[in-house]
């Protein structure tokens, strides 16, 4: 943000020529006003000797002048200096409190007609705003990642401590059971990787020209089953497509969005299509409800980040299969979005460009 004023140069020089002006003015009228009362009260003062020097009526005089000038230009920089030390100090002030944990810091705009010292303060605040944020996420994300890999801990340290101690007898059923939670285990490390390496900018990407009609329709016929299970149909809708992708990182993401529709959609036809228009590859993922709120749709894909936070316990949603979608193709120079549909349901898209950025 740029706050609109004046350029500090431009109030400095602004302000030396009122100063210069001001005290020119001051000091002929001083003496316009000192011979004219001189002639008042003293006419006959003329009658003295010529001399080159002033004489001391006329030092006097000429003393009470400068000190007015003097004074008044004291204290026109002095009013400037307020103006732009006052920020500065604020700024300087709050980066030492911030440098010391505080991140509630904040510096005051002051006069906000100096742009540049308005545009400092804004930037700093909108610096530790930031920073604010990044630490309370960095909090949220410990006691999220915790939560979410404490539940499956949990389980398997049960179901072992019961064969341990007897309770439960060792068969083809209890260690599917923990192959289950194990599996889950996996799923939630490599989605956190997967995030967290977008995030810092380093998930590398194995780029080849690929069908990605392909990709998706391998992903649709894996889910077929549990999808099935879950009272969902699919319709695929994919013609060929080529476009320049890491294969397994779009199946991956395609996948995050059929088991998004799984566990939080209400059982319905389901419709998967892949599309190519204006260079852009698309692969969007249509359910029947009950959709996602308005003010949502935009931080839905942030981890963590549930719309039902009961029903997604219910459904072992992690919270981070979505972040991973968006992870995924932002690190193709693309977008993920979500679309409300008249069918009362929510459209997810991933978009990214067909020819690669290399």
């Amino acid at each position: 943000m740029n706050p609109k004023g004046k350029s500090i140069g431009r109030q400095i020089t602004l302000s030396i020529t009122v100063a210069s002006l001001c005290s020119t003015v001051l000091s002929i009228s001083g003496f316009y006003l000192f011979y004219y009362l001189m002639e008042v009260f003293y006419p006959r003062w003329y009658d003295e000797p010529e001399t080159i020097m002033p004489s001391g009526l006329e030092w006097l005089w000429i003393g009470l002048t400068a000190t007015v000038v003097v004074i008044f230009a004291t204290l026109v920089a002095s009013r400037l200096t307020r103006r732009i030390i006052t920020p500065l100090n604020s700024v300087a002030e709050s980066l030492r409190r911030v440098a010391s944990g505080d991140l509630e810091a904040r510096a005051r705009g002051g006069d906000t007609t100096m742009a540049e010292a308005a545009t400092l303060v804004s930037d700093f605040n909108s610096m530790a705003e930031r920073l604010s944020r990044m630490s309370e996420n960095r909090v949220f994300w410990n006691a999220a990642i915790a939560h979410e890999l404490r539940t499956p801990m949990t389980i398997l340290r049960g179901r072992l401590q019961g064969i341990a101690e007897g309770v439960f007898e060792p068969g083809p059923e209890q260690f599917n059971s923990m192959l289950t939670q194990l599996e889950g285990l996996t799923r939630i490390i490599e989605d956190l990787r997967v995030v967290s390496l977008a995030e810092s900018g380093h998930l590398d990407l194995r780029l080849q020209r690929s069908d990605v009609s392909v990709q998706v329709a391998t992903v649709v016929e894996a889910m077929s089953e549990a999808l099935t299970e879950s009272g969902f149909s699919v319709t695929l809708d994919a013609r060929p497509s080529l476009a320049d992708c890491d294969p397994a990182r779009i199946r991956q993401a395609v996948l995050a969005l059929l088991e998004n529709a799984r566990r939080h959609a209400i059982p319905c036809p389901l419709r998967v299509y892949v599309t190519l228009a204006e260079g852009h590859c698309t692969v969007t993922v249509e359910d029947g409800g009950p959709g996602v709120p308005d003010d949502l749709r935009d931080s839905i894909f942030e981890a963590f980040q549930r719309t039902d936070v009961s029903r997604s316990r219910q459904s072992g949603g992690s919270g981070l299969g979505l972040a991973v979608v968006r992870a995924i193709a932002v690190a193709h120079h693309g977008t993920a979005l979500c679309r409300a549909t008249e069918r009362g349901g929510s459209a997810f898209e991933i978009r990214w460009p067909v020819h690669a950025r290399r």
